[in-house]
């Protein structure tokens, strides 16, 4: 279990530091409701990414036989997702913004402050399990443990990694405003303004290292 819970690290971290959902949490939790609408976003935050990824993990089925077709699907899988991140990482490097320039946030984050707590339990539900980026970070996780030959309880068990980690810089933020109040409100807004103008290039990163990663486990599962 200690390796495949070694395989979806990457993955994990790459939905945790997806900046959107950061910035998106810390702009909740200035809102008038922050506590209501700050406690919902992260339970579906967490409800999006758990059922997402349990319904592709249980779509995979057991990969681990290496003469059954599904093993090479999912070595296919990965070598696709694999080149997939590679662009994606070439995308977000050609679109980071220029020196002097402000990074655009998305034109949706406006309407935040009028948010209700159900609408913004169903934001974190989109953000995490139907956002493109995290979708795609939740395939590659679930092929790699599909893969380890795990009985259920542990299959659960690394699900359940993958979804802590890839939760704590969103559910953290909620967390640690219900603690600290309005004492939270400069690093949080600090918090914000790094990953502002940052987003493309930590994006970048992560999607090439996790690119080049599933691309090597994808020629390596298909040539073995």
């Amino acid at each position: 279990m200690g390796e495949a819970i070694g395989q979806v690290l990457p993955s994990a971290i790459g939905v945790a530091l997806s900046p959107v959902p950061i910035i998106a949490v810390v702009l909740i939790l200035a809102t008038p409701q922050a506590r209501a609408n700050g406690l919902t976003f992260s339970i579906g935050w967490v409800l999006g990414l758990s059922s997402v990824s349990a319904i592709v993990l249980i779509a995979l089925g057991d990969s681990s036989d290496p003469d059954s077709g599904v093993s090479d699907a999912t070595f296919v899988l990965k070598l696709l997702l694999g080149l997939l991140f590679l662009v994606m990482a070439a995308k977000q490097w050609r679109g980071r913004p220029k020196p002097g320039e402000t990074a655009e946030l998305p034109k949706w984050m406006a309407a935040i402050d009028d948010l209700s707590p159900p609408k913004s339990g169903g934001l974190g539900f989109l953000l995490s399990g139907l956002n493109p980026k995290n979708l795609a970070l939740t395939l590659a996780a679930a092929a790699s443990i599909a893969q380890a030959d795990l009985d259920t309880v542990q299959d659960v068990e690394v699900l359940a990694v993958f979804v802590l980690l890839g939760s704590v810089t969103v559910v953290g933020p909620a967390v640690f405003y219900f603690f600290a109040g309005e004492r939270a409100a400069g690093p949080l807004a600090e918090l914000k303004e790094f990953m502002s103008a940052n987003n493309a290039v930590i994006m970048m990163v992560v999607l090439l290292v996790l690119g080049a990663k599933l691309v090597g486990d994808g020629l390596t599962g298909l040539t073995a």
